[in-house]
Formats: structure tokens, C-alpha cells, sequence
């Protein structure tokens, strides 16, 4: 599975990526945005950390995800137990 998380803390990158993994997901990591949104493909899952994020920003990811079957899972927090209810809400295997 391939998420792709928009927002969070800068320094928790690292972080975000090894819990996806746990999951078996792999997972790039957007904290700021510098000329815009066109690489994040095709993701099964975007997870939009709403608390740390630009109005703009949300605007930009809801666009490259619009016509593409992407699920789209919000959060006010960018903590790593909010990430985690995320993935385990969305995996099948919530190891």
C-alpha cells in the first residue's frame, strides 16, 4: 500500500516513514510545499495533517488526488498515535 502524507512536524519525517513501514506501506512525506504537489502519483491512501498545513496546501493535494481513487484521511493532529489510528482504521493487517 502507498500513502502519501501531507503536513506534520518537519523533524518527525523519519518517524512517519518507519510506522508506514511497520504497516507494510510505503510512504513519502510532503511538510512543506515548494513547487507544489505534481509527484505524488498514485497513492492508495493521503493523509492530510490539517493542524500544520496551509488552507492552499489542502486545496493543492485534494486537486492531484480529484479523479484518482484515493482515499483521503484527515487529522487535526500530526502526532504518531494519530497516524497510527490512521493506518489501522485503513490496513488490512493492523500489526
Amino acid at each position: 500500500m502507498s500513502i502519501v502524507i501531507v503536513g506534520g512536524n518537519e523533524c518527525m519525517t523519519r518517524q512517519y516513514k518507519d510506522l508506514c513501514s511497520a504497516y507494510n506501506c510505503r510512504a513519502k512525506v510532503y511538510t512543506k510545499v515548494l513547487n507544489g504537489l505534481r509527484n505524488i502519483g498514485n497513492p492508495d491512501l493521503l493523509v492530510l495533517f490539517t493542524g500544520t498545513v496551509s488552507h492552499k496546501m489542502v486545496r493543492c493535494a485534494l486537486n492531484e488526488a480529484k479523479g484518482r481513487n484515493v482515499r483521503v484521511a484527515r487529522s487535526h493532529t500530526s502526532s504518531i498515535a494519530a497516524l497510527k489510528n490512521i493506518l489501522e482504521e485503513h490496513t488490512k493487517e493492523g500489526e
